[in-house]
């Protein structure tokens, strides 16, 4: 089928006249490209050469009418926006067009202003139900939905959660550690959404200083401050009618959350400099890889909008939550990589993917893939051998020695006291993954830590977690 990034519009009517008129309304007043038919019949073969956004159509033609026209389309293609148009309409008319499946109802003869409006929405409908018909259809081998590649239990149930929510408007929020895949998920939310047609807006908080947040969020208008020489729209603003995404909420300043509750509350945003205050309409998801809960004990988040961000959390697997899933998301990168490099006759040993699938990955998904991508660019042979992957993984060694009492007589305050440190850390960490059977996560509580702290120590240590399990 031909298919044209300008919106392609399907007229059928037995009226020469009435088949002109649209024609220069839609291609003068909207640029559409639009191709005409003076039967049912005809507008059929027309079908099978073009993927239209939108048909409007007669009722009361020769032949088949408009109603069973209607029923053809539908059956060809129900994401194509059907409206029908008479001169001799009633109100049993209108309802039996919108029962059968039709968008709108136009009575001849019509506002030109209406028509325009009406088509410009049936054509937004059409091009969403492509869209969302396409995510929902995207290459499914290898367990990749909506960009996520997995099918371990945890995966699933995350991305059907994503995927229950996604059609409403409900502020979302976005937790897990670095590399888990929150900006995907809140792609993926977003793509799969009645807001999918608008782009998403993305905000990095933490790289922005308080007074530049404040203003990128929420604008200015000129004279607000020195340098603001011209007004500005914020960020809410631009996102109207779409989705922003609050990357890394945890780091917004206390003062700038303040203002981003009166958003959340009221729906309305207030411009540096101004009195007046502007209604928007946008889909908020943040993210965060932080405690937010200790963040609100220490005063450093504020209670109240933390309950207006977790409406609905959301929870990335780390991968030591879907370690079945390494060998399918290392196959992903290596295929990706190995194209990309020109090396792809490359493909990993079992005990290359074995020690993959052992390590901690303190940088989850996202340190998977580098490490496959450096080791496609490294390895030697046709093969991807664990030697292969030494520069990037601190493989473990023996337990760290520190000598005796007599040993530390020998040594300065300061040298001695680093030893004994380094020993009781060595010793306790070993102990505490003992006791957790190995599981991370398991361990981190009990020693009343943070599981990524206590990753960053075992990586420190060289104690490899797979050798307790």
């Amino acid at each position: 089928m031909k298919r044209k990034d300008r919106p392609q519009v399907l007229i059928v009517d037995d009226e020469h006249d009435m088949l002109n008129l649209l024609t220069k309304v839609l291609v003068k007043k909207c640029g559409y490209t639009v191709e005409t038919a003076f039967s049912a019949e005809q507008a059929l073969l027309q079908l099978k050469d073009h993927d239209f956004d939108v048909i409007l159509t007669d009722i009361k033609m020769p032949g088949m009418d408009g109603f069973e026209f209607l029923g053809q389309i539908n059956r060809l293609d129900t994401a194509i926006t059907t409206i029908l148009m008479t001169g001799y309409g009633t109100i049993a008319m209108a309802v039996q067009a919108l029962k059968e499946g039709a968008y709108d109802f136009i009575e001849k003869p019509f506002d030109n202003e209406r028509i325009i409006r009406t088509i410009d929405r049936a054509v937004e409908r059409t091009r969403l139900l492509r869209e969302n018909k396409r995510l929902q259809h995207r290459l499914d081998d290898g367990g990749n939905r909506h960009g996520f590649v997995g099918r371990s239990q945890r995966m699933l149930r995350t991305l059907e959660l994503i995927e229950r929510v996604a059609s409403s408007n409900v502020t979302v929020l976005i937790r897990g550690e670095s590399g888990t895949g929150k900006e995907l998920a809140a792609r993926a939310l977003h793509a799969l959404s009645g807001r999918a047609h608008r782009a998403m807006v993305t905000v990095n908080c933490p790289a922005l200083p308080e007074h530049i947040l404040e203003s990128e969020l929420f604008g200015y208008r000129r004279g607000a401050f020195t340098g603001a020489d011209q007004d500005k729209t914020g960020l809410f603003v631009e996102a109207q009618g779409s989705t922003i995404l609050l990357d890394e909420i945890a780091d917004i300043p206390v003062a700038v959350q303040t203002k981003l509750l009166r958003v959340l509350q009221q729906k309305e945003v207030q411009p540096l400099g101004q009195n007046k205050t502007f209604s928007v309409d946008v889909r908020v998801v943040a993210s965060t890889n932080q405690d937010l809960e200790g963040k609100i004990k220490r005063g450093e988040f504020r209670e109240d909008l933390f309950y207006r961000l977790n409406v609905m959390t959301v929870t990335m697997p780390s991968l030591l939550d879907m370690v079945s899933d390494i060998p399918l998301l290392a196959q992903h990168f290596l295929e990706r990589y190995s194209k990309e490099h020109g090396r792809e006759e490359l493909e990993f040993s079992a005990d290359a993917l074995r020690n993959l699938m052992q390590r901690p990955w303190a940088g989850n998904v996202r340190e998977l893939e580098n490490v496959v991508n450096r080791a496609v660019l490294l390895s030697q042979g046709s093969r991807i051998e664990i030697e292969d992957l030494v520069d990037h993984y601190s493989f473990p060694a023996e337990p760290v020695q520190t000598g005796s009492r007599d040993t530390w007589r020998h040594l300065s305050y300061k040298e001695a006291k680093h030893n004994i440190l380094e020993q009781f850390n060595a010793e306790y960490l070993t102990e505490a993954l003992q006791a957790a059977g190995g599981n991370i996560t398991v361990a981190a509580r009990a020693c009343g830590m943070e599981r990524q702290a206590l990753q960053r120590l075992l990586r420190r240590y060289r104690i490899e977690p797979g050798s307790f399990r």
